[in-house]
C-alpha cells in the first residue's frame, strides 16, 4: 500500500513523539482530505458550555459544538508498554454535541496508561437539517476505524486488534459500527478505504438509543445484531435517565447470536460521569473493562 499523503503530517508528529519515553498525542488530523461528504458549509466549533452547566466530579467539561471538519488525535501507546492494541473513543452528547474532555482525552490518557493507543475522533455535530442523526458521524466512524487499520504498522497497532469506546451517543455511534460495518455510507475517496471498518471489540459506557424509544421493549431497527457483531462490554447504572432497557435489551440480542458479551449494572451513578471518579462503584468501571480486555486477548493480565 503507498504511503496516504495526507497522513504524511500525522506520522511525522507520531514519529518525532516516539522519541520521548512519554509520547505526546498527534496533532488533530483531518480525516477527509478534501472535505466531509455533504458538507457545503462550514460550521463555527465552539465550546459551548456555560457557568451554569453541571459539574462532573467538581470539574466543568467541554461541550464542543459545530464541527464540520472531523479529525482524529492519535495518543500513542508509551514506548515499552505497548500492548499493540488501539481503540477508537466516541465522546457522547446527544449528537448535538461532544463531550470532548470527558468521554474524550481523559479516556485517552487512561488507554496510554494501560499499554494501548487512543484515538480520538471529533466526529460531525449537530446533526444537519434533513439527514439522519447518526449518518454523517458513522462516515466518520467507518472512515476514522479503516485509516488506523490501513496504517496500523506505522503506530504500532496490531490491524486485529482494533475497537472502540463509546458514551451515550458515542456509545450508540460504536454500536452502529459494529453492526453496520457492512453499509456503505460514501464512497472511496483512497486506498484507505479498501480496509476493514468492523471493530474487533466495542465497549459501550451508559449507551443510549439502542431501543426503540427511551427504555423502550425493541432494539432500534438499526441495531442488526448478528454472530458477526463484535464482542461487547456493557456498563450501566440502573438510575440513568437513558433507561438502563438500552443495556438489558442489546445484551439479550448479543446473547441470543453467540456474541461474546459482559455487562455490568450498578445501582446508582445517573448519566455522564465519564472517566471522573466519585465517591459510587459505577466510577471504578475502568478497571472492569482493563479486566475485559484482558479476557478478550487484547492486552496482557498485569
Amino acid at each position: 500500500m503507498k504511503t496516504l499523503c495526507p497522513l504524511a503530517l500525522l506520522l511525522a508528529g507520531a514519529s518525532f513523539a516516539l522519541a520521548d519515553p512519554v509520547l505526546e498525542p498527534s496533532k488533530p488530523f483531518a480525516i477527509w482530505p478534501h472535505g466531509a461528504p455533504g458538507e457545503t458549509a462550514k460550521l463555527e466549533e465552539r465550546d459551548t458550555t456555560t457557568p451554569t452547566d453541571k459539574l462532573i466530579a467538581g470539574r466543568r467539561i467541554i461541550k464542543l459544538g459545530g464541527v464540520s471538519n472531523p479529525t482524529i488525535t492519535v495518543y500513542p501507546a508509551p514506548k515499552g508498554n505497548n500492548t499493540n492494541t488501539a481503540v477508537l473513543v466516541f465522546p457522547g452528547g446527544g449528537y448535538n454535541i461532544l463531550a470532548m474532555d470527558l468521554e474524550g482525552t481523559e479516556v485517552c490518557e487512561w488507554l496510554n496508561a494501560i499499554g494501548i493507543t487512543g484515538v480520538l475522533l471529533k466526529y460531525r455535530v449537530p446533526a444537519r437539517a434533513g439527514t439522519a442523526r447518526a449518518g454523517a458521524p458513522l462516515q466518520d466512524a467507518q472512515r476514522a476505524i479503516r485509516l488506523v487499520r490501513a496504517h496500523a504498522k506505522d503506530w504500532g497497532v496490531n490491524p486485529e486488534k482494533i475497537g472502540a469506546l463509546g458514551f451515550s451517543a458515542g456509545a450508540h455511534l460504536a454500536a452502529l459500527l459494529s453492526n453496520q460495518y457492512g453499509k456503505k455510507t460514501y464512497e472511496p475517496v483512497d486506498e484507505a478505504d479498501t480496509a476493514d471498518c468492523r471493530p474487533d471489540f466495542v465497549a459501550l459506557i451508559y449507551p443510549g438509543l439502542l431501543t426503540e424509544g427511551n427504555g423502550g421493549t425493541k432494539l432500534a431497527a438499526e441495531m442488526k445484531v448478528s454472530a458477526n457483531t463484535a464482542p461487547t462490554f456493557l456498563l450501566q447504572a440502573e438510575d440513568d435517565g437513558v433507561k438502563v432497557e438500552n443495556s438489558l435489551l442489546y445484551y439479550i440480542a448479543l446473547k441470543a447470536a453467540k456474541v461474546p458479551a459482559e455487562m455490568h449494572l450498578f445501582a446508582k451513578g445517573g448519566h455522564g460521569y465519564g472517566m471522573r471518579h466519585t465517591e459510587l462503584p459505577v466510577t471504578d468501571w475502568p478497571k472492569l473493562a482493563e479486566r475485559w480486555f484482558q479476557t478478550l486477548g487484547v492486552m496482557p493480565a498485569r
